[in-house]
């Protein structure tokens, strides 16, 4: 961590008091920072008028060139190919993405705890906020889980009750 000796203490014949640097006390080298340019403030700010952007043309425009570029579907008067392409299908904005979790990862859950949504993201193998959890039937299933309100495959189903275990809606 960076330190800086204050004046006071530099000045005076004692030993130097350390100042630890801060977000209180930090400031920009001399000549670091400028002010932003401000436009279209009149004749006397020398960026008045049409600030700095000539007279017409598409350069003068909103919303064309300037920093970051133009407009970002515009391919210059060509059609653009949002339009040349044809338009096909749909999205079903009620599709429900779940998160796979399968029978191997639960090895990281800790021993005889049962299978939960909750569980299943304190152990990091599903993110809240998601999407459903679903189990599925990959790998071996320790003896006699608890699976309560989490989704699962048929296969998955099969395995956890041959085994002993317990499947909870």
């Amino acid at each position: 961590m960076a330190t800086r000796v204050t004046r006071k203490a530099r000045g005076a014949g004692e030993a130097p008091s350390v100042e630890r640097i801060g977000l209180h006390n930090l400031a920009p080298a001399p000549g670091s920072h400028r002010n932003r340019k401000r436009l279209g403030r009149g004749p006397g700010s020398g960026t008045g008028k049409t600030s700095g952007k000539g007279h017409k043309g598409i350069k003068a425009r909103s919303g064309h060139h300037g920093p970051g570029g133009g407009k970002p579907q515009f391919e210059g008067g060509q059609m653009p190919i949002t339009r040349r392409l044809p338009k096909r299908g749909f999205t079903n904005i009620f599709r429900v993405e779940n998160q796979v979790v399968a029978f191997d990862d639960l090895a990281r859950l800790p021993k005889g705890s049962e299978v939960t949504e909750e569980t299943l993201a304190e152990a990091g193998l599903i993110r809240r906020g998601k999407g459903p959890a679903k189990l599925l039937a990959n790998g071996e299933v320790a003896k006699g889980i608890t699976v309560r309100g989490v989704k699962m495959s048929a296969g998955a189903r099969q395995k956890i009750e041959a085994a002993g275990g317990r499947v909870e809606i």
